[in-house]
């Protein structure tokens, strides 16, 4: 039997995880777009919260329809109509560096202040009629679809609901990109939901347990490490923002890892979750070093040129990782502090 272009085949798959981080996701972009330019791995399944989700989303649709070529141009597509929606006054230029204009900070400062029930009454949200006009979801409800896990998290109780593609729509993809502080929570079967990155960013441990693909590639867009801790007011609040929608991961990894270093212990581990567990291979690209310098505000900043040269970016920090990295998928992990599986689990 023939395979779809995105299906895994043996030793030549790779799981992506694609974090959300809200305009920094074009970094995302670019890495997906050089992965497809590439051309040299099938595709396993997807999964990503926020930013993340919307990358997966948009990745799997063209997957779908017409390929790496069509996905490619799906991607493209969406970040330039992303940037289209920006009210008037929203960016501009300081200097050579994009920054949010002080119309902008002001309506910031005020969403510290008001609820988005208060200054958003009507729940509008340009993202919704963005998406409706891009994303064919019943498409992505094909059993041939590639799989997706799509994360948002339960505002009543802070657990993680994750969207596979039977259930994938509307309302799941803006839940999972809901900011609490500037849009109303998107109720699913009458439950409200906020922002995944709050529960998973990205979800990790399913395309761990559930998928055979052994390689998942985890794309970045805040380092695990955060340096030492800050001083000032506000770097503690960017700091807690950080660990709010970075920690999720962190105790992925370290449940992975012991989970791992347990059954390094056995003889041979019995049953598909614990051989799955133990021969998973992690890889990571990460924007650490180009979005170092960039201010936090910055994931607001809607705007095209500052999507394309985060595209850029993210071509380039990929490249890389084929150049160094790329011979290790299908062989061993090749992210930075990840243990290895024992020779037996291999």
């Amino acid at each position: 039997m023939k395979l779809e272009p995105w299906l895994p085949r043996r030793g030549a798959a790779l799981n992506l995880a694609l974090q959300g981080g809200g305009a920094h996701g074009a970094f995302t972009w670019g890495v997906l777009d050089a992965l497809l330019e590439h051309g040299r791995w099938r595709f396993g399944a997807l999964s990503g919260s926020s930013a993340g989700a919307l990358n997966a989303v948009m990745l799997a649709q063209g997957l779908r329809q017409g390929g790496a070529d069509a996905a490619r141009e799906l991607l493209e597509r969406f970040w330039t109509r992303l940037a289209a929606c920006m009210p008037v006054g929203g960016a501009g230029h300081a200097g050579e560096e994009l920054a949010l204009r002080p119309a902008m900070h002001l309506a910031l400062q005020w969403a510290q202040l008001l609820s988005p029930y208060q200054f958003n009454p009507l729940g509008l949200n340009p993202m919704r009629e963005l998406l409706a006009g891009l994303v064919d979801f019943e498409l992505l409800r094909h059993p041939a679809a590639p799989r997706l896990y799509i994360g948002a998290t339960h505002a009543g109780s802070g657990r993680l609901r994750l969207f596979g593609n039977a259930d994938l729509s509307l309302q799941a993809l803006l839940a999972s990109t809901c900011l609490p502080n500037v849009h109303h929570a998107v109720e699913i079967d009458g439950q409200p939901y906020w922002d995944g990155g709050f529960s998973a960013n990205p979800p990790l441990l399913p395309l761990v347990f559930e998928q055979a693909c052994a390689d998942t590639l985890l794309v970045l867009l805040s380092p695990l490490d955060l340096g030492a801790a800050p001083r000032s007011a506000e770097g503690i609040r960017s700091r807690m923002l950080e660990l709010a929608f970075g920690g999720p991961l962190v105790r992925e990894l370290q449940l992975l890892h012991e989970a791992r270093s347990r059954l390094a212990r056995e003889l041979w581990p019995c049953g598909r979750l614990p051989r799955r567990v133990a021969r998973a291979r992690l890889h990571c690209v990460d924007a650490d070093e180009p979005l170092r310098e960039l201010d936090g505000h910055s994931r607001m900043v809607v705007h095209l040129g500052f999507f394309q040269r985060l595209r850029d970016q993210g071509r380039e920090q990929a490249l890389r990782w084929l150049r160094e990295h790329g011979e290790a998928v299908g062989r061993r992990s090749s992210m930075s502090g990840w243990a290895p599986a024992s020779p037996l689990h291999a």
